[in-house]
């Protein structure tokens, strides 16, 4: 397991002189589902923080981005600095930005969930420290509570993807520069067991987003809905950010989808993809009149980098609907869905109790725990997730704290619910 980036930067082509040439919608379809679906026993665990930044004393000023990068240190990614060592943080966590300066903390991948607390706690206590040094500290919800979007990125990509999303709506801007993810990252496990840890992976989605979901209040402005974070990922551009639907098939069903969703940017070749043209068509040569010549391995790669659904395959499940976390209780929700997945008999369990609410994405970001059905459901997966936390191998005191955390989020809104 490895962890990639929301918005990795390329400087030129996605494209070398040796990378292999596509031939025909076969062979893309082959590429895709076999570095997005990695078949092995369950064995690595990983987790991407993210966090808006602001002042201490002043929450709603917008963040210099020169601020930043001088409590950062060695740490500044090379987006905000070109010349920067970009140093991972002590414990080996690789620190990155998305556009507008939101930190993320991407933990190597670890074989136990314990050894996982350690290295992300240790790696945020020192990035807490470097912020808190200069004036500044790190949010505490899924969405920027206090300014509006506002892009600090100057770099190709993210400039292409403010032009691209701009007629669709204020989705794209508030997606890219004022929200912050909790993100978990599972093994696929093995062949046999892929079709149903896909669906169960997605069928959490609902219980969990709303379980889980903070983000209500966005640039001092009240929303009125649970999750305003999911809902502006849900409003980009519904080719690359919809759910899945369960699938006997996944990586079939998944490089089908990859090959007929439209480009979104490339580099390289001036960076502003043209409308409506899918890798499908470029494969085809239908991008010859934009000036493209036959893409290759690499395009496809970093076509697969720009999508932003629910749960996302990268030869692991990276599962991306959560909200940000407040620091001291990153770990509830990981450890939850470690929890969850730890044994098959567990995951056939999820489904079941899960089915009542499958693809209910938009209530439980809109309504989160105030709606009966999904509040029934989560308040089941909660129960049955902390009974399985002797699974993840914490200490006691750590499943106790745990427990008591969740279990306060589902049980205490039933006289919330509507």
């Amino acid at each position: 397991m490895t962890t990639v980036h929301d918005f990795p930067e390329k400087s030129g082509s996605a494209s070398n002189a040796t990378a292999k040439v596509l031939s025909d919608r076969a062979e893309g379809e082959a590429y895709v589902a076999s570095v997005c679906f990695k078949h092995g026993p369950p064995r690595l665990l990983g987790v991407e923080l993210e966090f808006t930044v602001h002042y201490a004393d002043e929450p709603a000023r917008p963040l210099d981005p020169d601020d930043l990068a001088t409590a950062l240190g060695p740490h500044t990614p090379r987006t905000l600095r070109p010349d920067s060592p970009a140093l991972p943080l002590p414990a080996g966590s690789p620190l990155s930005l998305e556009p507008g300066c939101q930190v993320e903390i991407s933990a190597q991948p670890q074989t136990t969930l314990r050894h996982l607390d350690a290295v992300v706690s240790a790696d945020l206590a020192h990035l807490e420290t470097l912020l808190t040094a200069r004036g500044l500290y790190l949010g505490d919800t899924g969405i920027d509570g206090h300014r509006a979007p506002a892009r600090k990125l100057g770099t190709p990509r993210y400039a292409a993807m403010e032009r691209r999303f701009a007629p669709m709506g204020d989705g794209g801007a508030t997606m890219m520069c004022s929200t912050a993810g909790l993100q978990v990252c599972v093994d696929t496990g093995e062949a046999g067991e892929l079709a149903t840890r896909w669906a169960a992976v997605h069928a959490l989605g609902p219980p969990l987003l709303a379980t889980f979901a903070n983000s209500r209040v966005h640039a001092g402005r009240d929303t009125g809905h649970a999750s305003a974070r999911w809902l502006g990922v849900m409003d980009t551009e519904r080719a690359r950010t919809r759910s899945a639907e369960p699938s006997r098939d996944p990586a079939g069903d998944w490089a089908r989808r990859v090959l007929d969703t439209p480009l979104m940017v490339l580099p390289g070749h001036g960076w502003d993809a043209p409308d409506s043209l899918t890798f499908a068509d470029w494969i085809d040569g239908r991008g010859e009149g934009a000036g493209l010549g036959r893409p290759t391995e690499d395009d496809l790669a970093y076509h697969l980098t720009t999508f932003f659904t629910p749960v996302r395959p990268q030869g692991y499940l990276e599962i991306r609907y959560l909200d940000a976390q407040p620091v001291a209780r990153w770990l509830h929700p990981v450890a939850l869905l470690a929890a969850l997945l730890a044994r098959p008999s567990t995951v056939d369990k999820v489904l079941e109790l899960c089915e009542p609410v499958v693809g209910r994405w938009e209530c439980a970001a809109r309504f989160g725990l105030s709606d009966r059905a999904i509040a029934a459901v989560a308040s089941e997966v909660v129960d049955l997730g902390c009974a399985e936390l002797g699974m993840t191998g914490l200490p006691p005191e750590t499943i106790t704290e745990i427990s008591e955390g969740v279990q306060s989020l589902v049980h205490g809104s039933r006289s919330h619910q509507s």
